[in-house]
């Protein structure tokens, strides 16, 4: 049996954090099949500290393209390591961010291009793409709001410290890939509480995998 894999994507600020915790919660209650929940950057030992020297705020001089490498070197990493294996079993894997990101954050805010970025990460990922994306959209400056009002400023990391334009450049990244992929990518209204958003999710991988409850 093959198992499925589950993105949640969204900007800084949209509660994948939160919300992929509750999921949990509920769908560990309900499902026929073991649970993996993982993140990128990061999931295992090498991706994470991968992760600390992408997001780390004194990294100011990072180029866009080295930023764009070292997520991708991290995703295959993860990949091949966490994510595989646990499909492999037959297990239901919700990742916390993966391609989808890298074209959103790099390809679109950074200017890279999302040709440019879809090649990088196709060498990193040899066609494993999710099952189901579920998009988390929030505006950009409800996003930023939420960061600044739950993190002390020694908390934030490089990616937070962006200006609007940047997170706006995000969001806009994220709407074309949702356009583009509308059979894989889901949009979940993040402005809702947290217990309508976590609904939301849960119906729709029921009503999209029913067989695994």
């Amino acid at each position: 049996m093959t198992g499925i894999f589950i993105t949640i994507e969204g900007p800084d600020g949209a509660g994948k954090t939160t919300v992929i915790k509750e999921l949990n919660k509920r769908l560990e209650k309900e499902v026929k099949v073991g649970i993996v929940l993982t993140r990128e950057p990061g999931g295992i030992p090498i991706a994470e500290k991968i992760r600390q020297i992408i997001l780390d705020p004194e990294n100011t001089e990072m180029d866009e393209r080295t930023e764009a490498l070292l997520y991708a070197a991290a995703r295959r990493q993860h990949l091949v390591e966490r994510v595989l294996p646990a499909l492999a079993k037959g297990e239901l894997v919700i990742c916390d961010r993966f391609v989808d990101s890298s074209v959103a954050y790099q390809g679109s805010a950074r200017g890279i291009g999302e040709a440019e970025i879809l090649e990088l990460n196709q060498f990193a990922i040899e066609g494993h793409l999710p099952d189901l994306t579920l998009y988390l959209d929030v505006p950009s400056e409800v996003g930023l709001a939420r960061i600044n009002q739950g993190r002390r400023a020694t908390e934030l990391d490089r990616l937070d410290k962006e200006d609007l334009t940047f997170h706006q450049k995000v969001r806009t990244g994220y709407l074309a890939l949702l356009d583009k992929y509308p059979e894989r990518i889901h949009l979940i209204d993040a402005k809702e509480d947290i217990e309508k958003v976590v609904k939301n999710c849960y119906d729709l991988i029921k009503e999209t995998y029913p067989s695994i409850f």
